[in-house]
């Protein structure tokens, strides 16, 4: 008998081994800038575009999902009076761009909604997801299919995720629910060291159609921890449907000679029409690049020469009166005791210095780009050529011009030091121990709530509404 076993497990494992391979992106036959997933796509009922609201959610396991889930539910607690009519902050939120731990809670509320607040915690916060990732691969069945050159950890994750957490979803889903927000997971292409955000726009230079794409593969990337996890791969057909490069892009690739951000995202960009010599994308963890997930979107103000250009491509810039943007930033500060001894660090402390000392420093930076530059982006919107489409009637019928709100959320922030001192402690993993998550939901309403720029934003929904929708 236990050689029949034997038999019929290497059977198995050798038929395990010939159909062990990542599911492809499908090809693009003919480039539509119009059609797909798109902002433009998603319909705003009972959204208005007067006020919009962008979540940025950070990385960091299961600790930043956490954090971010509880910025949702203080949203959600959160009532406004908004051109007439009674909502939820929350129902305004038009926009969400997030990498790894923090992709996992805005995937999974553009795709359910409201119902992230009656499941989500039992899939996926509660859940000790690395104990049941680390025994799958640790099946023997698994060592052989990961022995697959098509099919590794990550690939593993994203079947994980998919059958677990987001019940099989793909972009078409996303599309079907014809609702914002509207959902940018970043990850990072390993190649280039850029930015990868999955959206249609983005696919188009792959002429790859993520419609059929499934979510959970677009969070795995996104998640993709590099040494711990592998990178995810998908297929680069650029150049063989007609995709139409924009107008900014073809004018930054003029001029080479010229080292700025246009040139140089537009050279990243331009790399995947030529798939005989990139036929495959590789992508890490979108914290390698960014871990607030601010570059992506931030590049795109930037490369089109300005945040009414950009919004442009997506809605009618004169109907904005307000823009929030909210970050949350659920990084870690623990102090791992390094500095205790004399003996150096071993080769796993490094890699773990080397993946999120750089990544924390570079986080700071890019959150102070983007509030000098949003101060920026006010003039800009208000003055010149732009000032007839920005006034907006308010209550009293007198104009306002749009503001621009920047709000951090950060374990930082929190003033009960030994609650900081918690959260800050809490391993970035996705498994978090006993009581965790409702400390973590808990600080995140508090620190929205205490946030000055956040109750700043909420007395001028109350003095500035419009009287009327679009006015």
């Amino acid at each position: 008998m236990k050689i029949h076993r034997t038999l019929i497990f290497g059977l198995a494992a050798l038929l395990t081994q010939g159909c062990a391979h990542y599911p492809e992106n499908a090809r693009l036959a003919h480039f539509d800038g119009q059609s797909g997933y798109r902002y433009k796509n998603l319909s705003n009922t009972g959204n208005s575009d007067s006020l919009q609201v962008f979540l940025a959610f950070s990385g960091g396991g299961t600790r930043a999902a956490a954090l971010s889930y509880g910025v949702l539910e203080e949203l959600a607690r959160t009532q406004i009076v908004w051109e007439g009519e009674q909502r939820r902050l929350l129902d305004e939120v038009d926009y969400i761009s997030a990498v790894s731990g923090g992709s996992f809670t805005a995937a999974y509320f553009a795709l359910y909604g409201d119902q992230i607040f009656t499941d989500f915690e039992d899939k996926f916060l509660n859940r000790n997801v690395q104990n049941q990732l680390m025994w799958r691969m640790s099946s023997p069945v698994n060592w052989v299919r990961m022995a697959s050159p098509n099919f590794n950890r990550s690939d593993m994750a994203a079947e994980f995720y998919d059958r677990h957490v987001f019940g099989g979803k793909t972009y078409a889903d996303l599309l079907q629910r014809n609702r914002r927000p509207y959902l940018s997971l970043n990850a990072t292409d390993m190649s280039q060291g850029a930015s990868f955000q999955f959206t249609q726009e983005h696919f188009d230079y792959l002429c790859s159609d993520i419609s059929t794409f499934p979510v959970a593969r677009a969070v795995a990337a996104s998640a993709a921890f590099p040494v711990l996890l592998s990178p995810i791969t998908v297929n680069n057909y650029g150049g063989s449907c007609g995709c139409a490069m924009p107008a900014w892009l073809a004018s930054a690739l003029t001029n080479r000679q010229e080292r700025t951000r246009r040139t140089v995202k537009a050279q990243e960009l331009h790399s995947y029409q030529n798939s005989a010599q990139r036929p495959f994308i590789h992508l890490l963890d979108g914290g390698v690049t960014d871990n607030l997930g601010l570059r992506g979107p931030f590049e795109d103000i930037a490369v089109r020469g300005g945040i009414v250009n950009r919004v442009r491509d997506d809605l009618d810039p004169s109907l904005v009166s307000k823009l929030a943007i909210i970050v949350v930033n659920g990084a870690s500060r623990r102090d791992r005791g390094w500095d205790h001894y004399r003996k150096p660090p071993n080769i796993v402390q490094v890699t773990l210095a080397l993946g999120t000392v750089p990544m924390n420093r570079y986080s700071f930076e890019t959150l102070e780009l983007v509030k000098a530059n949003a101060r920026l982006w006010e003039t800009e919107w208000s003055n010149g050529n732009h000032a007839s489409l920005t006034k907006v009637a308010t209550a009293n019928g007198t104009a306002r011009r749009v503001q621009i709100y920047v709000i951090e959320i950060s374990f930082n922030d929190l003033q009960d030091e030994a609650e900081r001192a918690y959260c800050e402690k809490l391993p970035t993993s996705f498994n978090l121990p006993s009581g965790a998550v409702p400390r973590i939901r808990a600080a995140a309403g508090t620190l929205l709530r205490q946030s000055e720029t956040y109750r700043a934003l909420l007395r001028d929904l109350v003095s500035d509404s419009p009287l009327v929708k679009g006015n």
